[in-house]
């Protein structure tokens, strides 16, 4: 009888603490405080309160030193640019911006300052339309030729065309594939190829060989008189499409350029082989990025200036592809070098001085302070340029002009409704494509 009073005591026992545990585990599954089945949404919670900054994100910048003034008495005035550096420096410009020639062309349906740089020879400019129809005006404005060799359906997908010069031939490439030369005085076919991809950069020119790179960050080596291939590099691909052009140089016998994931890769001219090459991002998160964008690549003859809008400027060794210095610059806007400056625009309107050698900061004006926060987001930079002590800046179709000693804005001017290239200067005046139309200023 003992044995099974103890028996029943045992079951009683157990049935109570299964109906206890139960009961615990039921509480905790409804109970939206519970630690043990809302695990996730605790984890969920959690994470909510960790931060995620955005590698595009500018960094807070307030102005820095922006009553220094900077004597630029002496400045080296440039009469031309050193195209296969990107060296633009100082151009002789009076800054007078009265309006006195129009270069009337067909408008584009998407209008984009990025893609667009006429050709300026002595006694005449080269432009393109909107069905890629190459124009080539007199120094009034008169249309001297104009040809388009482009089927009807390819002139339907608006062809974007990059030109270069060699001799009397025009070198064109375009992101639809075609490569092809045309002689500048007549206008006429000199021979036409077709890539494997899309162009998506500019041109550069060295000796009888020129070089472009394509949407699949290829860069291509062609015969300028022939079109024939010299040689092709492949670099690592990305799956993104890239919002600007990739940039190139040639110096000291190098082939130097930029791809979609950030790479940066010296190449020897004549064999293109690999020199050297620095890479400047995680290829796992420019997969993931869509809006990647990275400055013209610039030199000075020694070293290589560049940023981006992940707040990465940097200096790099051009022999060795070592980094000089690196500074936190958030701007995709191609930097200027004059003397032992360098001068760039961050993409919310902060306009930099840099020591070139150093890479120390020297001043920092807020060329927009006076603008609310909500209205400098809608900032949209083309590109900027020096005229002798002035700054001028293209910013939504206005062109902004700052003084170059002392930072400050001395004259905004209106040039369209709606976006405009980034400024031009060519033998004394100033130039301005809108859509539709090329102004230029004296």
């Amino acid at each position: 009888m003992k044995l099974k009073k103890d028996l029943a005591e045992i079951f009683v026992i157990r049935i109570i603490l299964i109906i206890f545990i139960l009961t615990i585990l039921n509480n905790c599954s409804l109970n939206k405080n519970s630690q043990i089945w809302n695990s996730s949404k605790n984890e969920k919670k959690k994470n909510s309160s960790i931060v995620k900054i955005f590698d595009g994100q500018e960094l807070l910048i307030k102005e820095l030193n922006p009553e220094i003034r900077i004597d630029f008495s002496n400045l080296k005035i440039n009469n031309s640019m050193d195209m296969n550096l990107n060296n633009f420096g100082s151009l002789s410009y009076s800054g007078k911006l009265n309006k006195v020639k129009t270069y009337n062309f067909k408008k584009f349906d998407e209008f984009n300052g990025f893609d667009l740089k006429p050709i300026f020879l002595n006694d005449s400019l080269i432009f393109f339309d909107q069905k890629g129809t190459i124009i080539k005006y007199d120094n009034n404005g008169k249309v001297l030729w104009k040809n388009n060799y482009y089927t009807k359906s390819e002139k339907k997908l608006s062809p974007k065309l990059s030109f270069a010069v060699r001799d009397k031939n025009l070198l064109i490439v375009d992101n639809i594939r075609k490569v092809y030369s045309i002689n500048l005085e007549t206008g006429k076919l000199n021979w036409s190829k077709i890539n494997q991809y899309p162009f998506n950069s500019e041109i550069k020119v060295f000796e009888n060989k020129f070089f472009a790179i394509d949407y699949n960050n290829i860069l291509r080596c062609f015969n300028v008189y022939d079109g024939s291939k010299c040689w092709s590099l492949v670099t690592e691909n990305s799956f993104t499409i890239p919002n600007n052009k990739y940039s190139l140089i040639i110096v000291n016998d190098l082939v130097i350029f930029s791809n979609s994931i950030g790479d940066i890769t010296a190449t020897d001219i004549f064999s293109g082989l690999i020199v050297w090459q620095l890479p400047t991002q995680s290829s796992n998160i420019i997969n993931q990025t869509y809006n990647f964008k990275t400055s013209k690549l610039v030199s000075d003859g020694k070293s290589l200036f560049f940023s981006n809008n992940r707040n990465e400027f940097y200096s790099v060794d051009i022999r060795t592809g070592s980094v000089n210095w690196k500074n936190k610059i958030n701007s995709n806007i191609t930097p200027l070098i004059i003397d032992n400056f360098i001068f760039t625009i961050s993409n919310s309107g902060f306009l930099f001085t840099v020591q070139k050698n150093q890479g120390n900061i020297i001043r920092i004006n807020d060329l927009y302070k006076n603008k609310k926060k909500e209205n400098k987001k809608d900032f949209k930079f083309t590109g900027f340029l020096i005229g002798k002590d002035k700054v001028y800046l293209s910013n939504k179709g206005k062109l902004t002009i700052v003084s170059l000693t002392n930072g400050k804005i001395e004259k905004t001017v209106k040039i369209a409704r709606r976006e405009i290239s980034r400024p031009y200067i060519f033998k004394n005046n100033l130039y301005l494509i809108k859509n539709g139309q090329i102004i230029r200023y004296d």
